[in-house]
């Protein structure tokens, strides 16, 4: 997780990146069928979604996977579209798939630019001088020739994923968004961000199914992936959204590590994230399903079995000493001390 500090050091390297990097103008929001959202704004956006399908293709090459819509969409390309599309997916081969969507700072900047630019159909400004995205020369030959091809095989289709992922949130976020926030936000001892949270939703997104960037802080979630589907998809949204507002609790476990002379424990922090996002949202999802024949909501991190990985002892710390915490019987600094203490 980056530090908020290092904001001015990412707009440095922001810079050198991309040297031309123009203004950068706010486009409306696709959820606006349901009113102003708050907390979040979500976005389907062509560049994001080009681009992360072309790293997801080449990542598989790499790894000798074959995916259906690749595969699908391959028999349907000319070979001139073929062509072009091979060539898009050789080029993040070559320079891009062993980059990190989210903890290589070139790939953070990278999907920014593109969804600063989602309204934009062109990325060199070659026709609208607003459209210059300043991205190196080569990767915006590579996306713009790429595509149409995209544009007329898989982008209706993903895009169509996009929206009724969106469709299905967006109530939620409108109804109990608010409320959600600042609970959590009141739970880390902090504020949740003033402007509401860029949310870029794309087909494919990382090995995880989502990622979240700082500086600025933005989400990217996929719409296609099955751990984010149904009543999944409000607690995803706001566990990605919490990492913006989690170094309150993450300084607080250093600090009280190093008090004690103990090592920091690598990913308690984000342990404690999962846990506690899952069961603000719990109740809420519980009392949406009354009557359904199973209405005991389950948080993400237990379907998954995320503290099986490694995370069993954080769960028994976490529901000892986190827990009474949020049922509001210990403090905040109590429950950090008391977890460390039992590390």
């Amino acid at each position: 997780m980056r530090h908020p500090t290092l904001a001015p050091l990412l707009l440095l390297l922001l810079t050198a990146a991309f040297p031309c990097l123009p203004a950068i103008s706010a486009e409306p929001q696709i959820d606006s069928q349901y009113g102003p959202l708050p907390v979040f704004e979500l976005h389907s956006g062509f560049w994001i979604n080009l681009h992360h399908t072309l790293y997801q293709q080449a990542k598989q090459r790499r790894d000798a996977k074959v995916i259906a819509s690749g595969a699908a969409a391959t028999t349907r390309r000319s070979k001139t579209e073929q062509l072009t599309w091979e060539t898009a997916v050789s080029y993040y081969a070559a320079n891009y798939v062993d980059k990190d969507l989210l903890f290589n700072t070139e790939m953070v900047l990278l999907k920014n630019q593109l969804g600063d630019f989602e309204g934009c159909d062109e990325l060199s400004g070659a026709k609208q001088k607003t459209c210059d995205a300043g991205l190196p020369t080569k990767l915006t030959q590579i996306l713009e020739a790429a595509a149409p091809v995209y544009r007329a095989h898989e982008w209706t289709e993903h895009d169509r994923a996009n929206r009724k992922w969106i469709a299905q949130v967006a109530p939620l976020v409108r109804e109990r968004g608010l409320g959600l926030s600042e609970r959590l936000a009141d739970i880390y001892r902090t504020r949740w961000p003033t402007e509401r949270i860029r949310v870029e939703v794309s087909a494919y997104a990382n090995s995880v199914g989502a990622y979240t960037s700082l500086d600025p802080l933005r989400v990217t979630i996929s719409s296609t992936d099955p751990r984010n589907q149904g009543s999944a998809a409000l607690e995803i949204l706001f566990h990605e959204g919490s990492h913006g507002i989690a170094e309150p609790v993450q300084q607080a476990i250093i600090r009280e590590c190093r008090q004690r002379d103990k090592a920091i424990p690598r990913d308690l922090w984000h342990a404690l994230l999962f846990y506690t996002t899952g069961e603000v949202i719990k109740p809420v999802m519980t009392a949406r399903s009354a009557g359904a024949q199973d209405p005991e909501y389950t948080p993400y991190a237990i379907r998954e079995r995320l503290y099986e990985h490694g995370w069993n002892d954080y769960l028994q710390l976490l529901t000892r000493f986190w827990q009474p915490y949020l049922d509001g019987r210990a403090t905040f600094d109590d429950a950090i001390a008391r977890m460390v203490s039992a590390l």
